[in-house]
């Protein structure tokens, strides 16, 4: 959750953390440049410190020889100083006295310190770095000492005022430059980013685009897509376009088949409704005639009984394929599929006289794992079928494999807007329901048993040569 006052737009962010970078940046140069220029200053302070006090007391490139500051100064000591300059000496038992500048090297003037100012002074004497302290009414000193001849120490101090101010009016610039980057970096970054997201707000507005079309139901045509040029993915929106048209494609993919499932739910409904309002009609044509005349009652008996055999047979279909779609387990024990195939071509060739039946077994039996009733089935469907749209005189071909069987014939195969739907549930090669054709549950059942299985069933097909390949897991 985003907290309240953040910038919540992406935009937003990126330049909210361009700016801050180029703060700190800004922030980071400017310390790290103060400090150098500030250490500079110093030493060049520290250096004309020490030219200051050889000058005053002698010693290495000093002009003048050690001299005692008395209450009254004396005025030699400050030759050749500039203006704020302390001079000064701290005897062995600690006292001292000092002296300031206070007029330029062609006029030289002297002002005495108090003993308040001179403490400081004090306190430092004896160090061998120049040390800062501050002297009340003077300002920040920088303090050099050194042992003197006559005992003690002298002391040399120079004003450091000159060194804040400089820095002072770097740290104002440094500020000011930090903030003009600042603001550039807003103008900009705010550019270049919403120059950069353009591209993101285009996929965006075709995922908006998309969540508006009716999708509840109906034919869906989706055909909104992001573009090539925002789906390339070596850069990231590129990844995210790809993305949505992959997503997209599923989506179409799934509505598509959601609506081939209702129309074929409908269509069902129709056949089904068909297919049990015929034999109802008939049942109930055939009551009503054997009531009419006593003497047909064994003939309607046995029409009643061949269409109740007939909607028993479609209902039982319905009940396994909706077993099978909720996944409950089919019986598992070895089976011997040759023996079974063997059976079901010897009660084709008595059921069909009119066709040629042909097996062909391996010499080592086929054993696979499974449910014999449903895969009886299974074979019992395919050979139906073959019996069913082959015309007479064709030869149907029963291999078995190592795997699984083969069903091949020669008859005119599947029409070609059918093969690709031959195991949907419902799909039946005779448009007009004639009372033959069935409901079309035959091929959806044998795939629904075989992949109940673990196995697969495969179509091969074209005129004067179709294979149904069933393959299914061995022992």
């Amino acid at each position: 959750m985003i907290r309240a006052g953040l910038p919540r737009t992406l935009t937003a962010r990126l330049v909210a953390v361009s700016v801050l970078l180029v703060a700190l940046a800004g922030l980071l140069i400017g310390t790290a440049a103060t400090l150098a220029i500030r250490a500079q200053l110093t030493q060049q302070l520290d250096d004309e410190l020490r030219a200051s006090i050889g000058r005053s007391f002698g010693g290495p490139g000093g002009r003048l020889p050690p001299v005692h500051i008395d209450g009254d100064g004396d005025d030699r000591e400050f030759l050749g100083q500039n203006y704020g300059a302390v001079l000064g000496h701290v005897a062995a038992d600690g006292t001292g006295y000092a002296g300031v500048v206070t007029g330029d090297a062609g006029n030289v003037g002297t002002k005495n310190l108090d003993a308040t100012e001179v403490r400081p002074l004090i306190d430092v004497a004896g160090e061998s770095d120049p040390r800062t302290v501050t002297l009340s009414d003077l300002g920040t000193y920088r303090v050099l000492s050194r042992p003197s001849l006559r005992g003690g120490y002298d002391l040399a101090a120079l004003p450091t005022a000159e060194l804040d101010q400089t820095l002072e009016d770097l740290v104002r610039l440094e500020l000011l430059a930090t903030l003009l980057g600042v603001l550039a970096a807003a103008g900009v970054g705010t550019w270049v980013v919403r120059r950069q997201v353009a591209p993101l707000r285009e996929v965006a507005a075709t995922a908006h685009h998309v969540a508006e079309l009716p999708l509840a139901s109906g034919e869906i045509d989706l055909t909104e897509r992001v573009p090539d040029r925002l789906a390339d993915e070596r850069t990231e929106v590129g990844q995210v376009g790809a993305a949505l048209n992959t997503m997209l494609d599923h989506v179409e993919a799934s509505l598509a088949q959601r609506h081939r499932s209702e129309q074929q739910v409908r269509q069902f409904v129709a056949d089904a409704s068909h297919e049990l309002r015929t034999p109802l009609a008939t049942i109930a044509g055939y009551t009503e005639l054997a009531r009419r005349r006593p003497e047909t009652v064994g003939t309607a008996l046995d029409k009643v009984e061949t269409e109740s055999a007939r909607m028993t047979a479609l209902v039982e279909d319905l009940l396994l394929l909706a077993r099978l779609d909720s996944g409950r387990p089919l019986l598992r024990e070895p089976v011997d599929l040759s023996r079974l195939l063997l059976e079901a071509v010897d009660d084709a060739r008595v059921l069909d006289r009119e066709r040629s039946w042909r097996l062909a077994l391996p010499d080592a039996p086929v054993t696979v794992t499974g449910d014999e009733a449903r895969l009886h089935q299974v074979v019992t469907n395919l050979l139906t079928n073959a019996r069913k749209y082959t015309p007479a005189g064709s030869t149907v071909t029963v291999t078995g494999t190592e795997d699984g069987f083969t069903v091949h014939d020669d008859g005119p195969g599947f029409p070609a807007e059918l093969a690709s739907r031959a195991f949907e549930r419902f799909v039946r090669g005779d448009a007009a329901r004639t009372r033959a054709g069935g409901a079309g549950l035959g091929l959806s059942l044998v795939e629904a048993i075989v992949a109940a299985h673990g196995g697969s069933v495969a179509l091969e097909t074209r005129p004067g040569d179709t294979t149904l390949i069933v393959t299914l897991p061995r022992t």
